[in-house]
């Protein structure tokens, strides 16, 4: 018999409110503690090995398809021989573990500052988006700020897309769990588009827990996404084209280059046939997994074969992969090289896949816990979350680039700089210094229409240079401008040189 405030509530109100008390008594989805491991045990264990599948190809093809009869050899020793001679190349996995071992120390809340000085006085080299953070954060530039896209030109690049597998791989079944994480450290080198790839990413493995369908996957991490992002609209097509043939995927790329191929902010790559972008990057993730069916090695293979940043996309795609499938199914004929590996810890850190096989598995307990589940014994059960958009960010917005001159050497001299006259809204010089001693900081001063702008600082040593980026500014009004520059401690055995100058014209 209904209670009597059920009795005189209407029909629409009753069924509403049954929907309502079911859903808040729906059971939470348990899994055993040897499952929940082996599953993290994947995320990890994949995308080290898709790392290393895709890691003599990266940026080899830019704009292209690697060829079929060009083979992808995944030969013995194949890991270790990355991990002895280019250990750079996981940089995909270092910068997870920073974070993974802050969060591990100072507890979940750990704050973004402490994330921030963690990664950016690491030992390790870093490119893109996470060096600029570290040149911002260095000089006390601290997040959101170091990757917001007026202070960092590469905020759209890959970079947190390929560090967020953590936030995913410790909030199994809870999107939103790994979008508050991938909000706190993913500002740090990103904005915008290049954000939404890590959200996105995270999303993905978040869901590959609790879901046995790649396209279910990819749909509730897109779920993450504003509608109204570029981002959004990309992988969204990509699904749409997916639908269409799901047994071609070389069209879905053609159809994704020629509409989408175009970046806006990399000082490296605008204009040019390479793409770090988070959007087309994420994309070959997405056709990866969607037309590689499940298959470990189909799936890494796709995602590689389209090539640009090639050992990333293959590394999320098969971690994504391998935490649906577990640890324990990942195809035996990739596992000699990972346990060759596992209990060697990653250059430039303390931490194995081992170490952090356990310390993921630890904190992903306890995010579950944080967010409503439960842990009793054997069985662990999770407070499944249904997804929800993160907020609309946008950089680079109704900006067109041009290309404004090459080639420029000693860009700034005692007394007597050089000076570039350009019309537009925005600049942005792609360049460096060269100087044999790497302790000399140059000091370049920038003058805007007659009026002195900053003065940048920077220096030949790899570790602490900035993202080969002299100078940008994304702030000016339209029309004609004046910049000059000038070396405020010159030597002669330094050259500040500009590669490239790009314009930005109001689209």
């Amino acid at each position: 018999m209904l209670p009597l405030f059920l009795r005189r509530a209407g029909v629409m109100s009753v069924a509403l409110l049954f929907c309502t008390l079911h859903l808040a008594a729906r059971p939470l989805f348990e899994m055993s503690r040897d499952v929940l491991l082996d599953k993290i045990k994947g995320g990890w264990a994949g995308q080290t090995i898709g790392c290393a599948y895709g890691g003599p190809t990266e940026f080899c093809y830019r704009g292209v398809m690697i060829p079929d009869d060009t083979e992808i050899v995944y030969p013995e020793h194949h890991l270790k021989d990355h991990y002895d001679r280019f250990p750079g190349l996981f940089d995909d996995v270092y910068m997870d573990l920073t974070f993974v071992e802050v969060l591990a120390k100072e507890g979940l809340d750990a704050s973004a500052e402490s994330m921030a000085q963690a990664f950016a006085y690491a030992p390790y080299p870093l490119w893109h988006a996470n060096q600029q953070a570290r040149y911002n954060i260095q000089r006390g530039i601290m997040p959101p700020q170091s990757g917001h896209w007026k202070n960092n030109p590469h905020a759209d690049c890959i970079d947190y897309q390929i560090e967020s597998d953590f936030a995913g791989l410790m909030s199994p079944g809870m999107p939103n769990a790994a979008s508050k994480i991938s909000d706190k450290v993913g500002h740090l080198m990103n904005y915008g588009d290049g954000w939404y790839g890590g959200v996105f990413v995270g999303a993905m493995y978040a869901a590959a827990f609790v879901e046995t369908d790649i396209l279910t996957i990819v749909e509730q991490g897109l779920k993450t996404i504003p509608k109204k992002s570029k981002f959004y609209r990309c992988i969204n097509d990509v699904i749409a084209w997916y639908r269409q043939d799901p047994t071609d995927w070389k069209r879905t790329w053609k159809l994704y280059n020629e509409k989408y191929s175009e970046d806006v902010g990399c000082p490296e790559l605008i204009l040019a046939p390479g793409n770090i972008d988070a959007t087309m990057n994420s994309a070959y993730v997405v056709m990866g997994l969607l037309f590689g069916g499940g298959d470990f090695g189909k799936t890494m293979e796709i995602s590689t074969r389209c090539g640009q940043d090639s050992d990333c996309n293959p590394s999320t795609a098969a971690g994504i992969l391998a935490t649906m499938i577990g640890y324990s199914n990942i195809p035996e004929k990739w596992m000699p090289n990972l346990r060759e590996v596992e209990s060697r810890p990653f250059s430039y850190t303390t931490m194995s896949l081992n170490d952090v096989y356990q310390q993921g598995f630890d904190l992903a307990l306890k995010n579950i816990e944080k967010n409503g589940g439960k842990v009793d014994g054997n069985k662990v059960s999770i407070k499944l979350q249904k997804p929800k958009a993160v907020r609309l960010e946008q950089g680079f917005a109704d900006m067109t680039p041009r290309l404004l001159a090459e080639g420029i050497e000693h860009l700034g001299t005692a007394g007597n700089g050089q000076s570039i006259e350009f019309d537009g809204i925005g600049i942005t010089i792609y360049g460096n210094i060269e100087c044999p001693d790497q302790s000399y900081e140059a000091q370049l001063e920038v003058s805007i229409d007659g009026k002195k702008d900053c003065v940048m600082k920077f220096t030949s040593d790899f570790h602490n240079r900035t993202a080969d980026c002299l100078y940008w500014n994304y702030n000016l009004k339209d029309g004609q401008h004046r910049i000059e520059f000038r070396l405020l401690n010159p030597r002669e055995d330094a050259n500040i040189k500009a590669w490239r100058i790009i314009a930005y014209d109001k689209k």
